[in-house]
């Protein structure tokens, strides 16, 4: 796939503020940093934005449990979110919430028009009600056993262990998740997204959708083969956005049919802070642009079917998603998958007492789940880390660099002709932009990553064949052709390495000695001999340490919420 420069939107999934969200949670808001960093360092137009999803059932039943208010609880998560996002070196243009202001209008707004547009009706349904706790019951207030798949603890919105979309009604055996009682069916007023009004424009866009992946495209045409079904608009939460429709007081708007707004809302809000109010118009009104998604599947039709279908709905003439990167799930020590509910895995702030950020970016992307589960343990941690990141990226950098300042007095010597095997390693830097570029063309950033330390490797290789600390003695212009090489190679991989690890990055490039930043550079420049004859370069220090196995599990061992 080749794509052509132009403006782009890159969206991440935005995160239940209902606690600090676990790694499974940040890998798809580390997967949309790296590559609108990637996208930025090509010399496209990017907007970058998510934020914290305040709303639904989950904030409500987590306040309740506190004996707080749900605002306080989300203020004080997003708070941590920020500072979070902030060690971890995530760089949206926008991370907001669903609080904002700007997202309650432009919600309130969006499906007003969609009333009155004919898309949105209200009918009599039956939903279950507690007569213990004297309140209804909808998506998380009620727990049960899945139709689908027999999983005991199935939430009401949805089955962690299937994936399916649930309603409440559907499970079997139900029971209300503050007092324990089975609740009874009882009637109440709902509005509805007519959903099924969409399906030929739906069909249209998932088979003409040449960029979809196969995973989301085959999950979302299942969907439309079993039948769509109109989708619940309302709530009868009290927290979360109140219904902008005639006669729905006291209703408040499904939090998933308002969150992927918030994409739409995040960009407007951006374009007011920088005093550009048209901003979102040239994203989101203009056909040419990209809209992109990083998501778990369990969001899938969220993405591919119910967002589409209110921005055709709308008839504003909104750009639609043109890719959707969607993950499968990361699993635990073989435990099972990531799960806040169920209390497995590693969560972003403990992490933070484990390891360095930059660690857990590397690490998280070179087990991406792309195309099938991926099971994160410790063991594997530790073996990434240390062999790697230190004894093949780290020990590339140190050898290249430490070479350069015994040999030839910190200055990066000149190249003459240069050998079969100089130019082999210097073709290899000449195609490598391209080479990793395509694989993230294609969203396979575990794929990129993976060759990004290949590069490294072939340096060790290439290093220990050529022996310049021999050569030296010997045949000083050719142990001076091996380090210029590797040096070349050592700025090609700091751009190349610049999306996963951009702290690493930079101090690659101050050790280098190359002014300036590489956010600054171009993506193109990986593929050039960039340093000069006489270079001098800065001062080579080690840049990864290894870790130890018993060490990381004394340090998980004192995390407050392990499991």
């Amino acid at each position: 796939m080749v794509i052509p420069l132009g403006r782009w939107i890159v969206n991440a999934a935005w995160p239940y503020v209902n606690t600090v969200p676990h790694l499974g949670t940040f890998i798809h808001l580390l997967s949309a940093d790296v590559y609108a960093r990637y996208l930025r360092l090509r010399g496209e137009d990017v907007v970058a934005v998510t934020g914290s999803d305040e709303h639904g059932t989950p904030i409500e039943v987590e306040a309740l449990r506190r004996g707080i208010d749900p605002r306080q609880l989300t203020d004080h998560y997003h708070s941590i979110m920020l500072d979070l996002l902030g060690k971890y070196s995530i760089s949206f243009d926008n991370y907001t919430r669903t609080e904002a202001p700007a997202h309650i209008d432009f919600t309130q707004t969006f499906y007003l028009n969609l009333y009155n547009r004919g898309y949105v009706y209200k009918r009599q349904v039956e939903l279950l009600h507690c007569n213990r706790c004297d309140k209804f019951l909808p998506d998380r207030f009620v727990e049960g056993i899945c139709p689908h798949c027999g999983l005991d603890g199935a939430r009401g919105d949805q089955c962690e262990s299937c994936g399916r979309v649930l309603e409440p009604t559907e499970l079997k055996n139900p029971r209300c998740v503050f007092c324990g009682s089975q609740p009874e069916v009882k009637e109440s007023t709902h509005w509805f997204f007519d959903l099924p009004k969409l399906e030929p424009d739906i069909r249209k866009f998932l088979t003409e959708n040449r960029q979809l992946p196969e995973n989301a495209k085959n999950f979302s045409l299942r969907w439309l083969e079993e039948g769509l079904k109109p989708r619940a608009l309302t709530r009868d939460n009290k927290w979360g956005i109140p219904a902008p429709f005639p006669g729905s007081e006291g209703k408040t708007i499904y939090v998933w049919m308002e969150a992927v707004l918030g994409y739409i809302s995040a960009t407007i809000e951006l374009g007011e802070r920088l005093g550009d109010p048209e901003l979102w118009r040239r994203y989101w009104l203009d056909r040419e642009t990209k809209n992109i998604h990083f998501i778990g599947k369990d969001n899938i039709p969220f993405h591919t079917i119910i967002f589409p279908a209110l921005l055709i709905a709308s008839n504003e003439g909104y750009t639609l998603p043109w890719q959707v990167s969607s993950t499968e799930f990361i699993l635990y020590e073989g435990q099972g998958k990531f799960s806040k509910s169920r209390r497995i895995g590693v969560w972003m702030d403990e992490a933070l007492k484990i390891a360095d950020p930059e660690y857990w970016r590397y690490v998280l992307i070179a087990i991406r789940p792309e195309m099938r589960d991926a099971n994160f343990t410790w063991k594997e941690f530790e073996r990434r880390v240390n062999t790697e990141l230190n004894d093949i990226v780290g020990n590339f950098f140190y050898r290249t660099l430490t070479f350069i300042k015994s040999n030839f007095e910190s200055r990066v010597p000149n190249l003459e002709a240069p050998s079969p095997a100089d130019e082999e390693v210097m073709k290899t830097i000449m195609d490598v932009p391209s080479r990793v570029g395509s694989l993230m063309d294609n969203f396979r950033l575990r794929d990129s990553l993976a060759a990004i330390v290949d590069l490294a490797r072939i340096g060790n290789e290439y290093l220990s064949r050529r022996e310049p600390w021999h050569m030296i003695k010997t045949d000083r212009q050719d142990a001076a052709n091996v380090i210029n090489v590797c040096s070349q190679l050592a700025s090609s991989i700091a751009i190349l390495l610049y999306p996963f690890m951009p702290k690493t990055s930079e101090e690659i490039w101050r050790q280098i000695g190359l002014g300036g930043r590489v956010e600054d550079r171009y993506w193109s420049d990986a593929g050039k001999m960039l340093i000069e004859p006489d270079h001098r370069i800065g001062e080579p220090k080690p840049l990864f340490r290894k870790i130890d196995l018993q060490e990381i599990m004394r340090l998980w061992s004192t995390t407050p919420g392990q499991v």
